[in-house]
């Protein structure tokens, strides 16, 4: 969940300083103040888990579980970007969403199994869903790479440390590579995403905004597991 202020002036000088920035913030002249406060945070663990933690190549086949949330919705867009071939998995209301981020091909949940489809991927992203680390892992190549962010099997925000933990168990007993990740705030990091944005390969989807008082509702729509794109809180 994400933060806007407002007089709008001060949104963007946040996002910057948010990310250790100094002086001036980057102009994104192309978004609005409630999405240039989705950048920080869903973008950056986006960006930095491709391409930091995943080692995203072109042509991979990447699979983006969760692939309408928040970071999922970066994290197709920044794929693409990369030159890889990109499958996302979400439900079926959400697949026309997908594609129009530039997903090559869209998995409806309820629908398929991607663990049990026999199709391999280089890179996988779990950012959602029930499976655990080693479900996923069958639907990898012999060198793929899971990344694990989150997999809150209940949507709620705040993943399971267990299945972290399994990930680090399991990575030194397979071939692929595990990665559970964290992301930084690194402002290098901020001025890349600021030229993808300007270059339109990327663009924030938002979901819907709360005002302050209303956080705690905010929190409860997230934690349902349904969110298209970000969900911004707006500062007075």
């Amino acid at each position: 969940m994400l933060r806007a202020s407002t007089p709008p002036a001060s949104a963007t000088t946040r996002c910057w300083s948010a990310c250790g920035g100094l002086g001036q913030p980057p102009r994104l002249a192309l978004l609005s103040f409630e999405q240039a406060a989705a950048v920080p945070l869903a973008a950056l663990t986006a960006l930095q888990g491709l391409r930091d933690h995943g080692r995203v190549q072109q042509g991979q086949r990447v699979l983006v579980i969760g692939a309408a949330g928040g970071v999922g919705s970066f994290a197709v867009q920044l794929a693409k970007s990369f030159g890889a071939e990109v499958i996302g998995v979400c439900s079926g209301g959400n697949a026309d969403l997908v594609r129009s981020l530039g997903a090559d091909h869209v998995i409806d949940y309820t629908r398929e199994d991607f663990a049990r489809s026999g199709r391999r991927y280089d890179l996988i992203f779990q950012l959602a869903g029930t499976r655990s680390p080693w479900d996923c892992r069958r639907a990898l190549t012999s060198k793929g790479t899971l990344l694990v962010s989150s997999g809150a099997a209940d949507g709620r925000w705040i993943g399971p440390v267990g299945w972290v933990l399994e990930a680090v168990a399991l990575s030194p007993l397979v071939g692929q590579r595990l990665v559970p990740f964290e992301a930084k705030p690194r402002a290098r990091d901020l001025e890349t995403l600021t030229r993808l944005i300007g270059a339109g390969a990327v663009s924030p989807v938002i979901d819907r905004t709360y005002p302050l008082r209303e956080t705690a509702a905010a929190i409860r729509y997230l934690e349902r597991g349904h969110a298209r794109g970000n969900v911004v809180i707006t500062v007075p």
